[in-house]
């Protein structure tokens, strides 16, 4: 799942030209050592082949690459982490997961790592927090709207709720 926006980072298990049945997408700075690592560890010793980064540059436009390495799984599992929503990196890899569910019927699994799913679907809390910044410093408010929309969409997916603290 997600790279490095300095913050947020992955680790990239195959080349994106292998099939790979899951792409996971995650905030590393919040995940990738503990909760993300584990759930690719399980899905490998159940011989199914992940794809994670952690290997790419900041910058406002996703990889050819990673985009192909979303377009070719199966099914993507987004890991919604207090932090998740701070990554304009992350929103913008949610809205290539969005766009190809919509076009090639893709299963998207959330999980709600340590932040409520309401928090999410509703962006309060830390989300609310991001997206006050973001609407601060980002021109673009159609983008920052788009993004909004697409954290209600994918939140509102049948997932997990993991949250430690409870």
């Amino acid at each position: 799942m997600v790279r490095s926006y300095s913050s947020s980072s992955s680790s990239s298990n195959i080349s994106p030209h292998e099939k790979h049945e899951v792409f996971i997408s995650f905030r590393g700075e919040d995940t990738r050592n503990n909760f993300t690592s584990h759930l690719n560890g399980a899905l490998k010793r159940l011989d199914i082949r992940t794809y994670i980064d952690h290997d790419l540059n900041s910058g406002d436009e996703i990889p050819t690459t990673l985009v192909r390495a979303i377009e070719e799984a199966k099914l993507s599992v987004i890991v919604f982490s207090k932090n998740y929503a701070v990554s304009k990196w992350c929103l913008e890899e949610l809205m290539k997961i969005l766009e190809f569910k919509k076009m090639k019927g893709q299963v998207v699994v959330p999980v709600f790592y340590d932040v409520d799913p309401s928090d999410v679907r509703n962006q309060r809390g830390s989300y609310a927090e991001a997206f006050d910044k973001h609407e601060r410093n980002y021109k673009m408010k159609k983008k920052v709207q788009e993004w909004r929309n697409g954290l209600m969409e994918a939140a509102n997916y049948s997932g997990w709720d993991c949250n430690v603290n409870r």
